[in-house]
């Protein structure tokens, strides 16, 4: 294997880990620029399905889910986009994009503590280790009365948490109830027609739906890229998971939140405390602890 080859796989990691980080500042765009939490939502997953629709009938696998199809989409769909998706986009509102951005770390850690309570996962000390690592670091962003921006930001963090325990049982729930006769790709379509299906009327009946305008003035275009980025991004990390492992692609957690972080100081002139900076390495070191090791993948 040349030397461009080698680099190939670290180049697409650090593609997705700057483009996912930039999502929490299209977040922050989004609900700024009078974005409603449903209305974001609704319009996501249909940027989203769009693109992974057009893509996957590029490939020739068109999109045809059958019955027994429906209740795994609907789940996929609440705690993939729906609850997650609102609950972060309220959080955005009131937290700045990189304390979200270091919420999302808890996602691995959550779900090995799912897998481990369930015995899908063994008993770890070193992994563990890293659980107690992830709960140290939320308790240093809002505990300390000057680690956030604004105290009262608190009880957002922690809504931005509950994000992070629907993606970690969103995992799981893909790891017991696999769809055998779908692949992945057409399994995000599902979710997010399924999204859209869902929280349409939702958005409409609690009056937040919005329509885009024209020309498009920045909430469109966070939208745009917040749906580009669910798509795209997750799209490569499947093809990085199939060619070379779910360890190595793991990896792009490090990269999303780090970027997500700099990426509020460098857009919105975010400042950090020295507090968040402290979680955010405690958050590091337990994603470090929690992922699986090479040979538990062999």
């Amino acid at each position: 294997m040349n030397s461009t080859a080698r680099l190939l796989p670290w180049l697409g990691l650090l593609v997705m880990g700057v483009f996912w980080g930039l999502s929490f500042s299209f977040t922050r765009m989004a609900v700024e620029n009078g974005g409603t939490p449903l209305g974001i939502a609704f319009w996501q997953s249909i940027i989203s399905s769009v693109i992974l629709l057009s893509f996957s009938s590029l490939r020739g696998r068109h999109f045809t889910p059958r019955r027994h199809h429906i209740g795994p989409f609907i789940i996929i769909a609440l705690l993939g986009v729906g609850v997650p998706g609102v609950a972060f986009f309220i959080a955005a509102s009131r937290v700045p994009s990189g304390i979200l951005a270091i919420t999302v770390t808890l996602v691995p850690i959550l779900t090995y503590c799912m897998a481990l309570s369930l015995r899908i996962e063994a008993f770890s000390v070193i992994r563990i280790g890293g659980v107690f690592c992830g709960a140290l670091a939320i308790l240093l962003l809002v505990l300390p009365s000057n680690s956030l921006p604004d105290a009262a930001a608190t009880p957002w963090v922690l809504l931005a948490c509950l994000s992070s325990l629907c993606y970690a049982a969103e995992n799981i729930y893909l790891t017991r109830k696999t769809i055998s006769d779908i692949g992945p790709i057409r399994i995000a379509c599902g979710m997010n027609v399924m999204a859209i299906v869902l929280l349409g009327p939702l958005a409409i009946a609690f009056d937040q739906m919005f329509l885009p305008t024209l020309p498009f003035a920045t909430l469109e275009w966070s939208l745009i890229g917040l749906g580009g980025i669910s798509a795209i991004a997750y799209t490569l990390y499947v093809l990085t998971v199939k060619r070379y492992g779910p360890v190595f692609a793991s990896q792009v957690g490090y990269l999303v939140t780090i970027s997500g972080v700099f990426w509020g100081m460098a857009i919105f002139g975010e400042v950090h405390s020295t507090w968040v900076w402290a979680s955010l390495a405690l958050m590091m070191i337990g994603l470090a602890l929690v992922s699986p090791r090479q040979q538990e993948n062999a």
